[in-house]
Order: structure tokens, then C-alpha cells, then sequence
């Protein structure tokens, strides 16, 4: 039986992708959605060509008809997205000499108006972190008091410590200092870093830890040897459990039913600007790998004391008045 090869274009699709899971160590999410990126292009050059695509083909005339095609039913942020993964793509080949020129040089990117991240006050946030304790049988009445012990010390992670919520469920018990005021983390491009533990949030984790044992399978007595965070039949807890938990608290303790776990991680990095910390140490207690991403706090922080000089300072009311 002969194995038919992959046409050039594939080919080189694939030598890209594992250059970034072997040499750039990127997320398999990451490397998922370059392959599906490219994919699709791949499919539309191939639907145009009549025939399947060379790297030669490879011209700014088709990543325009591509773009053009998606930009029907294709957010701006998307297609963004997409165009950075075919540029990335072409800059590689470039480098490997398998391409003369970049057809993406000279490629406009849509205009993206960018939201501000989703955040909390520092008193509701505290309001939602103590939920669990608080009130939490009035929101999971089933819950076992182990699980409201775990759900406080997941908040207290997340808005403590600012931890994704994919750093927080993937969590070892070998990742915890002995003393509970650290923890070793493995953010995206599996880059590791120690993120310190408030003193709070380890009273929260100690609590939870002591009654952990008691989140094993009510009927196998299983219970993940090694997962920090377990759900009551003793696996490690996935993200979208904690996600619905996130939405479920929140509706019940400050009346916001739109919150996700992202929004723990922002609050506390906006509060943790608003208290005067330095935005370098912000960047790496987040695992931000460009200070930019950082930096969105500050004009977040920013927009909220012009609303504040505009609600309170004289000036500004005299203004408004004179309008």
C-alpha cells in the first residue's frame, strides 16, 4: 500500500508546529490553534489554486482573498489573531530560507478596540473570596464543608496570588512550600515561577488542606494522589467546574452573575498597581511575558481616576455645568 505524501505546503506546516512544541515549548492549545489557522489557509489555497498549494504560492494577492473571505463572519480580533499565526508561519520559513520574502511584510491588521479587563473593588472582591465560609451552603447546599474549604482557598489563589485558572487546577501538592507561603507554578509556554502565598490565602489553604481527605470517592475511596484541588469524588477538579463556581459566587455575594475566574486574576493585579507595587514585580508575580500586557492596568487604574475627578473634583463639576 503506498502512503500518499503531504503536498509541500502541509509539510512545512508540520515542521513549523514542531518547532514550536520542541524548541519554543508552547502550549498544546497554542500549537492547536496554529494548526487550525494554517489549515484553513491551506484549504482556501488550495480551493483557489485548483490544485494543492507550493510555498511559492504563497502571496499577499491570497492572504487577502483568505482574509476577505473570513473578515464575512470573523471578528476583528480573529482575524488578528490569525494574520499574527501566518506571520509567525512566514518569518520562520523566511529564516529557514524555504521562503525569498515574507508575503506578510507589508499585510495590514485590522483595527482592534481593546476592552478593559473585567475587575472588582477591593471590598466585593473580599466579599466573593469569603463567599465559600460565609454563605456557601446557601449557594451549593449539596457541597460537603471540605469542598467550601477548597472553594475559599481556590478564591483566595486566584485573587491572592493572581493565578490563571489552568495554573490553578493543574496544581501538585509538590508544588506547595512546606510552610504554604509559596507556590510552584507552570504558566503558559510551560514557564515556571514561584508566585508567593498571602498569609490569608495560606490559613485558607491549611484550613482546606487538613479536610482534603475528605473529598474521596464516596463509594471507591479514591482520591488523586497528587491534585491539589479535587472534586467530591476525589479527581483533580477541572476549570470549568471552578469557572461555575466563580459565576455562582458571584451572583450570590456581589450580584454579578459575569464574572469568570480572569477576574479574580485582574483585581488583584489593578489593586495590587493601586497599592503602589512596582509594574515589574506585577509582570512576574502573573507570568506576563511582555511588560505591555502589564501595562493595560495602568490605563485601566488611569480611566478610573479621571471618572473620579470627574464625579468629585469642583472643577470638573464646574465644567459639566457650563455645558
Amino acid at each position: 500500500m503506498t502512503v500518499e505524501r503531504p503536498d509541500a505546503f502541509t509539510a512545512a506546516t508540520e515542521r513549523f508546529l514542531s518547532h514550536l512544541s520542541a524548541e519554543r515549548r508552547v502550549s498544546p492549545n497554542t500549537v492547536l490553534a496554529y494548526r487550525r489557522d494554517l489549515g484553513q489557509l491551506g484549504a482556501h489555497a488550495r480551493a483557489e489554486l485548483g490544485r494543492a498549494p507550493e510555498l511559492g504560492d504563497l502571496s499577499r494577492t491570497l492572504l487577502r482573498g483568505w482574509l476577505g473571505r473570513l473578515a464575512r463572519d470573523r471578528s476583528p480580533v480573529t482575524l488578528a489573531r490569525k494574520i499574527a499565526a501566518v506571520r509567525t508561519w512566514c518569518r520562520f520559513l523566511v529564516r529557514r530560507g524555504e521562503l525569498l520574502e515574507d508575503p506578510t511584510a507589508l499585510l495590514g491588521t485590522p483595527r482592534i478596540h481593546r476592552k478593559f479587563p473585567v475587575f472588582l473593588g477591593p471590598e466585593p472582591a473580599g466579599r466573593l473570596v469569603e463567599a465559600p465560609t460565609t454563605g456557601g451552603s446557601a449557594v451549593t447546599p449539596r457541597e460537603a464543608p471540605a469542598a467550601l474549604l477548597r472553594d475559599r482557598a481556590m478564591f483566595e489563589l486566584l485573587y491572592g496570588s493572581g493565578l490563571r485558572v489552568g495554573e490553578l487546577v493543574a496544581l501538585d501538592l509538590g508544588d506547595l512550600s512546606a510552610d504554604l507561603d509559596e507556590v510552584r507554578v507552570l504558566g503558559k509556554g510551560r514557564k515556571e515561577r514561584v508566585v508567593p502565598i498571602g498569609s490569608v490565602a495560606a490559613r485558607a489553604m491549611a484550613e482546606y488542606l487538613a479536610f482534603r481527605a475528605e473529598l474521596a470517592h464516596p463509594n471507591e475511596g479514591s482520591l488523586d494522589p497528587d491534585a491539589v484541588f479535587v472534586s467530591r469524588r476525589g479527581a483533580r477538579l477541572g476549570a470549568r467546574r471552578v469557572q461555575q463556581l466563580v459565576t455562582r459566587y458571584g451572583a450570590f455575594a456581589v450580584g454579578r452573575p459575569d464574572l469568570h475566574p480572569h477576574a479574580l486574576r485582574h483585581s488583584c493585579a489593578t489593586h495590587l498597581l493601586e497599592g503602589g507595587a512596582d509594574l515589574r514585580a506585577i509582570q512576574e508575580l502573573l507570568g506576563h511575558q511582555s511588560l505591555s500586557t502589564t501595562q493595560r492596568y495602568t490605563h485601566l487604574s488611569l480611566e478610573r481616576l479621571l471618572a473620579a475627578y470627574d464625579a468629585a473634583h469642583p472643577l470638573a463639576r464646574r465644567r459639566r455645568a457650563a455645558r
